[in-house]
């Protein structure tokens, strides 16, 4: 199983990571053990509603949906409609690559 913190070190350092994430809290999306590549977040990005990003929200890493954006803040959640919560863009380790 991927350690989200891990590959979040490796973004914030700027490589693009490769790797299978598992669970379904983003099918149809993203399925269990799907692999994906993740870009690292700049702040020149324009974080955006849909966007799936690797973001830590009070202490856990998701690789999810961005809901909402309000200045240095957005709003995380999963595809089927469930909210993590607030988090700053500083949180925001990467961008999934479509």
């Amino acid at each position: 199983m991927a350690n989200l913190h891990v590959i979040a070190e490796q973004l914030r350092a700027g490589h693009v990571v490769t790797f299978r994430p598992h669970g379904h809290s983003m099918s149809p999306r993203i399925k269990d053990g799907q692999e994906v590549t993740v870009k690292p977040y700049l702040p020149s990005d324009r974080l955006r509603k849909h966007m799936v990003v690797l973001a830590e929200v009070n202490g856990h890493m998701f690789l999810h949906y961005i809901y909402k954006v309000s200045d240095d803040r957005v709003l995380i959640g999963n595809a089927h409609g469930h909210e993590n919560g607030w988090t700053t863009r500083n949180n925001v380790f990467g961008i999934l690559d479509d």
